[in-house]
């Protein structure tokens, strides 16, 4: 199945969406090691400090990058959500011709200024991971949200964080999801 904005896209950009829309999984050599760094960002926030959450989160991305064989990319932990009438902001990525590719995302809700869930927070931090390997690991020319793209976000998830590991708290609150990516120059 296709998004409905699939049909705006240009021809071109309707390739790199069925490029993007096949790839339903990004395997991780044995991400059992890598939970202790999962671990780390579950504690981190649990603190709401924002540094060592900020330094928990880009020892994973390290961690995933380097596995993948990718180059690595800049992690910004921001304090509170911005907010518009479409909802709040959780993610951001963003690559400029010339910088480093960044992932932003903010660790408490605009409403109420609570630290976000942590199946919420690495799901995000996960879903802007994935805008970036859309262009070094699968070497599309754009990042579409595709089925694929969201099946490679959730397969992430899946080796990181044990099926019954995660849930300390209803994430009821932390609906509204803006997430966006964007990348100057070539799309």
């Amino acid at each position: 199945m296709r998004f409905a904005y699939y049909q705006r896209l240009s021809p071109a950009e309707q390739r790199i969406y069925r490029q993007s829309d096949a790839v339903t999984e990004v395997p991780l050599r044995t991400p059992a090691t890598l939970r202790p760094r999962v671990e780390g960002v579950r504690e981190a926030l649990l603190q709401e400090d924002r540094a060592a959450l900020q330094a928990a989160t880009q020892s994973l991305a390290r961690a995933l990058t380097e596995r993948l064989e990718v180059a690595g990319v800049e992690v910004e932990v921001l304090e509170t959500r911005p907010s518009n009438d479409e909802g709040e902001l959780h993610g951001l990525y963003t690559w400029a011709p010339g910088q480093r590719p960044r992932i932003q995302v903010w660790m408490r809700t605009a409403k109420r200024g609570r630290v976000v869930a942590f199946r919420t927070y690495l799901r995000t931090f996960l879903h802007e991971l994935c805008h970036h390997l859309d262009f070094l690991w699968l070497e599309l020319g754009a990042s579409f949200h595709t089925e694929g793209f969201f099946q490679r976000e959730s397969s992430l998830f899946g080796q990181l964080v044990p099926p019954s590991a995660g849930v300390e708290r209803s994430e009821a609150a932390d609906t509204g999801k803006w997430s966006t990516s964007t990348r100057r120059g070539r799309r």
